[in-house]
């Protein structure tokens, strides 16, 4: 039995302020000497790395559909050993999800889940006395739902508050605070920005952070959030751990007996990764020497680099960014062209195509890539359908897929996905996994052992021939079709 005090910090909907009172939680704790962790509810990277940065340790995503309800637990306990709180950020309504399964798949879920009490923030800038009847109705709604109180968001005056905590006083739920209009101003970057202000530590990001973490220590009532999060009861789960199986010679599961620990190059920046913080940690735990690429300034690989991962939040509105950096493109291309395993998601495959937009990009795959107005958002059951250095043909995964720009092929002649109703995508080539999908590896720790294998291992010899951007992959033109854009259903 592990005990993490710990809360959930939910809504009604989106828009009620609770990635802003997250942040700023985390944030008011963290400057008074707490150590505390922060996680996100759903796929959404960039909310966690900003947990993270308010928390001053690495956010992190819970999603129930990527890595199955039965390792919320343990990745919590994992991701929140030796703090004094652990802060889950709900993701839209509390009994809202992506697709609908609410019953395991929504906030209230994975609350429950965590045995964990919800705090709900709730936006009263036009409710009276009807707060109360909302506030009771979500708390009747799921009897295992554990409600510990409100926070009050966007309060009009001093009259106003003390109505609303006069209402709810008469059903019984505590309020926790009570912000005014103007306490939590936007002040976090531009959301197009995505985890980048984050991991190359602007002045911007870390502004905005304490800014909602003064808002919250002049407003919230801190200890008696403490003191609820210090009922949650124990939990009964082990702790996640990366560590992979040993072999007979003691050596991680992922190296080759006698083999030195390869260094693996993962892109990111100095506040960390475009991927999920576990990736790196199987990484590491296989027997990688982990080692950071930032894909913007960095102008050459780390030295003896034998393998490259670019995680799927890299965003895509950095493409003239990415293409400035020309030498970095020609250094990648090299990797791949000799073989070294090349994992790249999200945007991390526009990065590889030939151009995306006019921009040229690394050229290792011989696609072309451009950014439309329509947003392909969903999860998709993949089929992998190649062997390749991190999956064997056949073998079935979780992912998430967020983007704007689509490619052109969808795939190459031997792709990496199939999903129904979609035409197969990603490109598998030599050394090379590239596609927008983004799976959880916590859910699939194999990803990393079989990467530090390859990574390690001595690459297949090339024929010597023509080599160059039109040589890299020899793809099959799939038509894009109109469901690949603006949609979120299983087409894409």
């Amino acid at each position: 039995m592990t005990v993490v005090p710990r809360l959930v910090l939910s809504a009604p909907s989106s828009g009620h302020g609770k990635n802003a009172l997250a942040i700023g939680l985390l944030a008011a704790l963290a400057d008074r000497g707490l150590e505390v962790a922060g996680f996100k509810v759903g796929p959404d990277q960039v909310d966690a790395a900003y947990l993270g940065l308010a928390a001053g340790r690495p956010g992190r995503t819970l999603d129930p559909r990527l890595v199955g309800t039965e390792r919320l637990a343990p990745l919590l306990l994992h991701g929140a050993a030796g703090t004094g709180l652990a802060v889950v950020q709900g993701s839209m309504g509390l009994y809202d999800s992506l697709t609908g399964r609410c019953e395991t798949e929504s906030t209230a879920a994975v609350a429950t889940a965590l045995r964990s009490p919800v705090v709900l923030v709730v936006d009263v800038a036009a409710m009276g006395q009807s707060v109360a009847a909302l506030v009771h109705g979500f708390r009747a709604y799921d009897e295992q739902l554990w409600l510990g109180g409100v926070i009050l968001n966007r309060v009009a005056s001093a009259r106003h508050e003390a109505l609303l905590r006069e209402v709810l006083d008469d059903i019984g739920v505590p309020v926790y605070g009570a912000l005014r209009r103007q306490d939590l101003p936007a002040v976090l970057p531009a959301r197009r920005h995505g985890v980048m202000p984050v991991l190359t530590g602007a002045g911007e990001a870390t502004r905005a952070v304490r800014r909602l973490g003064e808002a919250v220590t002049a407003t919230v009532d801190l200890d008696r959030l403490l003191g609820l999060a210090n009922s949650a009861p124990p939990l009964s789960a082990q702790p996640w751990s990366p560590e992979p199986p040993t072999g007979a010679d003691g050596m991680p599961s992922g190296l080759p007996a006698g083999a030195a620990p390869p260094i693996v190059a993962v892109a990111g920046g100095p506040g960390g990764s475009f991927g999920h913080v576990e990736a790196t940690e199987l990484l590491r735990a296989a027997g990688a020497q982990v080692v950071t690429l930032d894909p913007l300034t960095d102008e050459v690989l780390p030295a003896g680099t034998r393998a490259l991962v670019v995680g799927g939040a890299l965003p895509e509105s950095y493409a003239e960014q990415l293409s400035a950096n020309r030498r970095l493109c020609i250094a990648v291309a090299e990797l791949a062209r000799t073989g070294r395993p090349v994992v790249a998601e999200g945007a991390g495959l526009l990065w590889l195509a030939r151009e995306v937009d006019g921009l040229p990009m690394c050229g290792v795959l011989d696609a072309i890539g451009s950014v439309r107005d329509g947003l392909v958002v969903g999860y998709r059951e993949a089929t992998a359908q190649s062997d390749s250095v991190i999956v064997s043909r056949g073998e079935v995964v979780t992912g998430h897929k967020e983007h704007r720009a689509v490619l052109s092929p969808r795939g190459g002649q031997r792709p990496a996905w199939s999903w129904p109703g979609g035409a197969p995508e990603g490109f598998v080539w030599r050394g090379v996994h590239a596609s927008q999908l983004v799976p959880h590896w916590a859910a699939y720790p194999r990803f990393a052992a079989r990467l530090v294998a390859a990574a390690a291992a001595e690459p297949v010899p090339i024929p010597t021939g023509p080599t160059g951007a039109d040589q890299a992959v020899a793809a099959t033109p799939t038509p894009t079709g109109p469901a690949e854009v603006g949609s979120a259903g299983p087409p894409a």
